[in-house]
């Protein structure tokens, strides 16, 4: 290959190597739904607001099931993909106004109508329970620091509803917006319309000065209005008096039968963040430390069992097959009668395990759950998958899973041939469950939480049509790539034993510890490896943090199953040594016991860490989700500790010569 030819690939992949090293923020990339709009002085354009949300609750709720301002022209809801409707987000349109470049200030936009008991309890229930109001401009939210132009401050996306002081309920019915803008260049037009989702731009106005949205901050006010001099205004004049923004001081306490006056004030301020840099604040890596210290800790370990493995494969097992096959046949007889260990499982070590349609079908989903991971993180380290387009991390984690639906028929099926010595005859059983198996738990589960948020009147909640597209997904999609898959394994050859299995099974001798009680204890090594990156990947999902150190995690992750295929090597070996040979579930659970200090430590985030998540529902929302994010890891790292298992014992005894 020429020089020519050789450099383009070298600049790839050493992009690739330093995208997964160095996380880089994916909004460099202009992804559809994330490219610049421009906006000519005195453009109007609009807010929009998602759901209420809490993490004291975890039950997000719809913006207008309080008592707001209503759009002058209706309410409607933005177009949304899968994933943010199963992520609970209800985009819709709002009635604050901004006009490029125009500061504005004290505009009245409503009067509410008296609060009756009704909206009172309501609002002082959301207040209690901490629920944040999400605005999004140009699909930016909106970010409150802690201290006001100290951008080093403590931020959080979103303001609160209001305040408890004692007796009262105060609610922030004046809202004052900083908008920073950045010049609009056509350098980043000729990047957009390479990816084809660039806007229409009129003749003409591509050559008028334009703006882009970098930035949107906003500062929540309480401030107590003259109901009556407001009643004659319209939406967007000027209130009579200007309004001064106080955060520190609260003053419209809320009162039965009484209205409500909202304000607000907009200021747009030139900046020198540019688009592609505009999601920085919001994705700004924090703790890298602590995530390399992560990785230190999980390669210490990899170190420490590859080790042990090199110690087994190099000199234990080495030694023995050196020493047998220096015999004859009758020296080999004798060697055998004193010989103990592995050596004398030969005959049993490739049994048909107990159960063996299931072991199939947990393999089989185990492998589609992996891959499906994998490729996942690979594509949202990439920068494929930016939180400027919502919902499409779970979007793409539908789409993958149920594409590589071909590939767990294929796997389940080929060792349930293997176990079966090339016999096939049975394979549509096995395909059929390993595609019913996981999903079928998954949407009992997913069900059964989403009756708790209907009943809540959550837009959490999964919409009925939304649950046919998700049956229609799995039984049109899914289930057929599966059988697929199944064929393609059973036309497939399975892989030969290299020993005969006796008829009469071997005695096991008495173990003085139990077998299993080690089995559950080897988790706890894969889980040293990633409870670092656990911890923040919790705090990403219960506390509203924005995750995106992806590259991170796809470290982790590739460490992870470097780390189960060890340890149940480990113990696979350690088995066969004391004459146990039913290793197939014990190298399985071995490294899938992971998943029982990972469900702990949930628990104990739970205790620890959410200490405001209030009501028996969240709770129950909480330790559901959990369960279904603990049975997934199950099914992965105990489908890599099998085939690491199986791959040795295989290796191990095609070494013994036997006739």
């Amino acid at each position: 290959m020429s020089s020519l030819h050789q450099k383009p690939i070298l600049v790839f992949l050493s992009f690739l190597v330093l995208h997964l090293l160095l996380p880089l923020p994916t909004h460099s990339f202009y992804l559809p739904g994330s490219y610049p709009h421009k906006h000519l002085p005195n453009d109007p354009f609009f807010a929009k607001v998602n759901s209420l949300t809490s993490v004291e609750t975890e039950i997000p709720f719809n913006y207008y099931s309080l008592p707001f301002c209503l759009p002058p022209d209706g309410i409607t809801q933005s177009a949304e993909n899968l994933g943010e409707l199963l992520m609970g987000d209800r985009i819709e349109n709002s009635p604050y106004q901004f006009h490029m470049l125009s500061n504005d200030s004290s505009l009245f936009l409503c009067r509410s109508n008296p609060f009756t008991a009704q909206d009172l309890d309501l609002f002082k229930k959301r207040i209690d329970e901490e629920y944040q109001v999400n605005l999004l401009l140009e699909n930016l939210p909106a970010i409150r620091y802690s201290n006001k132009g100290d951008a080093s401050g403590l931020k959080s996306t979103g303001y609160p509803l209001g305040a408890h002081l004692g007796d009262e309920y105060y609610i922030f019915n004046h809202l004052k917006f900083r908008v920073l803008v950045h010049e609009y260049e056509e350098t980043n037009m000729v990047a957009v319309m390479a990816f084809g989702d660039s806007e229409t731009i009129p003749p003409g106005k591509a050559a008028q000065k334009g703006y882009m949205v970098v930035g949107f901050e906003v500062v929540p006010c309480s401030v107590r209005h003259d109901v009556a001099a407001a009643k004659g205004l319209r939406m967007f004049d000027e209130m009579p008096k200007r309004i001064e923004c106080d955060p520190t001081i609260v003053s419209m306490a809320l009162k039965e039968n009484q209205p409500v006056v909202f304000t607000y004030d907009v200021e747009f301020v030139e900046s020198d963040i540019k688009w592609p840099s505009r999601w920085d604040v919001y994705l700004k890596m924090e703790g890298a430390k602590v995530h390399w210290f992560s990785i230190l800790n999980s390669l210490m370990v990899i170190a420490f069992l590859a080790g042990i493995v090199l110690v087994i494969l190099l000199r234990t097992v080495r030694r023995d097959l050196t020493r047998y096959e220096e015999f004859d046949k009758e020296a080999q007889a004798q060697m055998n009668e004193e010989l103990s260990g592995w050596k004398l499982v030969v005959g049993d070590v490739f049994r048909i395990p107990a159960n063996p349609v299931l072991l199939c079908v947990l393999i089989g989903d185990g492998v589609q759950i992996l891959c499906m991971a994998i490729v996942t993180i690979l594509f949202a380290a990439l920068g494929f998958m930016s939180p400027a387009s919502r919902g499409t991390l779970v979007t793409g984690m539908l789409f993958f899973y149920m594409l590589l639906g071909s590939v767990a028929g294929y796997a389940a099926v080929r060792i349930w041939k293997t176990l079966r010595c090339g016999d096939s005859s049975g394979w549509k059983t096995v395909a059929w469950r390993v595609a019913c198996f996981f999903p079928g738990i998954a949407f009992l589960i997913l069900t059964t939480l989403n009756f708790l948020l209907w009943h809540s009147q959550s837009t959490g909640a999964i919409p009925f049509t939304l649950f046919i597209v998700l049956l229609l997904l799995w039984f049109c999609i899914s289930v057929p790539l599966t059988l697929v898959g199944g064929l393609l394994g059973a036309k497939a050859p399975h892989i030969e034993y290299p020993v005969r299995t006796n008829q009469i099974p071997r005695e096991i001798p008495v173990q003085k510890y139990p077998s299993w009680l080690l089995v559950l204890s080897a988790g706890t090594l894969p889980f040293g490896t990633l409870f670092i990156e656990l911890f923040f990947i919790m705090s990403s999902l219960w506390m509203g943090r924005v995750y995106y150190v992806f590259g991170f995690l796809f470290i982790v992750l590739i460490l992870l199953v470097v780390v189960c295929a060890e340890v149940s090597l480990v113990l696979t070996y350690m088995h066969l040594c004391v004459e146990d040979w039913r290793w197939w579930w014990k190298a399985f659970f071995s490294s899938g016991s992971v998943a029982i200090y990972i469900f702990l430590y949930s628990i104990n985030y739970l205790v620890f860490d959410l200490k405001s998540l209030s009501g028996p529902v969240s709770a129950i929302l909480y330790l559901g989700y959990s369960l279904f994010m603990a049975l997934a890891i199950m099914l992965a790292t105990g489908t890599v500790g099998f085939i690491s298992s199986f791959c040795f014992v295989h290796y191990l005894f095609s070494s013994v010569k036997l006739d």
